[in-house]
């Protein structure tokens, strides 16, 4: 009995040791064995969710949703201001005025209107009344300057006594003396600023505005004195004029022009192709020769000139007010290509403003 109770007690506390130990080994595994770092976890998420493409998940596993914070940019508004409008959405209703600009008064001859009759050498003051279109003040600073053809002994400008706003308009006179040969003269005149840069009236505003006169070889009431000494007449020899050439002409003829025309003088046909001369509607209802660069023109006057004589002549790229042109007036061209011509008011209609020029360009040599 002794025996079997000591192998009972020897059985109980071998299976007593082994439960204990058995106990300590699942507190072993129940510990855990290392310590979770969240931080090092939301990295790796982050490398996969930007490395990796995105997995379907099975229907055993879990699924889990992270919420990230997205940014959100809002673009920038373009501020839409009244009454501004940028370039390239539309065109400017008001362009800007320039600083310079002139316009004929009403009227804008105050004396001696156009072919006024001089008596030869008779001195006269001719009075122009023009307005200020542009934006700035014509200071004392500016003045009334000569530009070209006949200047009649007038001084080369005039300075303006008070100084004249936009808007307001101003009278300049210019004392001239009539040429003593009889004929038809026209002196042409613009504006100078301070700084010495020439502008006038005309749609480009560099129209000269000018004065025209007609001096008489008769003066009016005067009769004609009757000699009371008789002559007997010498018969004189007059040598013979020897022959002189006659320049080579490439084209000539009568054109007829209605405004907006354009016309190649080298070809005298009315086309845009080519075209040296346009003759346009301007403001205030004048209306202008205007020469395309790098033609020039100018007025010669009432005698017919030849070659050498418009060759010689003062020609410019301004334009040339056709009320400021006597029916018979010539004036003289240079072409684009460089060929010399002439050309003569013959007709006008005041009606439609129709004209009709005879033209004659000269070959080139």
């Amino acid at each position: 009995m002794k025996i079997k109770a000591r192998w009972r007690l020897l059985i109980w506390m071998v299976g007593a040791a082994g439960m204990i130990m058995s106990g300590c080994n699942l507190t072993q595994r129940l510990q855990p064995t290392s310590t979770l770092n969240l931080t090092e976890v939301y990295a790796t998420l982050a490398v996969m969710m930007t490395t990796q493409p995105a997995l379907t998940p099975s229907a055993n596993q879990p699924q889990f949703t992270a919420t990230l914070p997205v940014a959100t940019l809002t673009p920038a508004r373009a501020s839409a201001t009244p009454g501004i409008t940028t370039p390239s959405s539309a065109t400017q209703s008001n362009p800007t005025i320039p600083c310079d600009l002139a316009a004929p008064g009403q009227p804008i001859d105050v004396t001696i209107p156009d072919n006024t009759l001089m008596e030869p050498g008779e001195a006269f003051t001719k009075i122009w009344r023009l307005q200020n279109a542009g934006s700035c003040t014509w200071t004392t600073a500016y003045t009334a300057a000569f530009f070209y053809g006949d200047r009649m002994d007038a001084p080369a400008s005039v300075p303006f006594r008070q100084p004249v706003p936009p808007g307001a308009t101003v009278e300049i006179a210019v004392e001239m003396i009539a040429p003593l040969t009889p004929g038809t003269y026209q002196g042409n005149w613009k504006l100078s600023n301070s700084d010495g840069i020439l502008f006038g009236i005309g749609p480009n505003g560099d129209a000269p505005f000018w004065v025209r006169i007609i001096v008489s070889d008769t003066l009016p009431g005067t009769p004609s004195p009757t000699s009371t000494l008789t002559s007997t007449p010498v018969a004189t020899a007059t040598p013979s004029p020897s022959p002189t050439a006659t320049p080579p002409v490439s084209a000539s003829g009568s054109v007829l022009l209605s405004p907006s025309d354009l016309i190649d003088l080298d070809t005298l046909n009315v086309t845009a192709l080519g075209a040296d001369l346009g003759y346009q509607t301007g403001a205030n209802s004048y209306h202008f020769f205007m020469p395309m660069s790098p033609t020039l023109l100018g007025v010669f006057g009432s005698l017919q000139p030849g070659l050498t004589d418009c060759q010689n002549a003062s020609m410019s790229s301004a334009p040339i007010a056709v009320e400021s042109l006597s029916i018979g007036t010539y004036l003289c061209y240079r072409t684009d290509l460089g060929a010399t011509g002439r050309a003569r008011l013959a007709a006008l209609d005041t009606n439609t403003y129709t004209l009709v020029l005879e033209l004659l360009t000269w070959a080139l040599p």
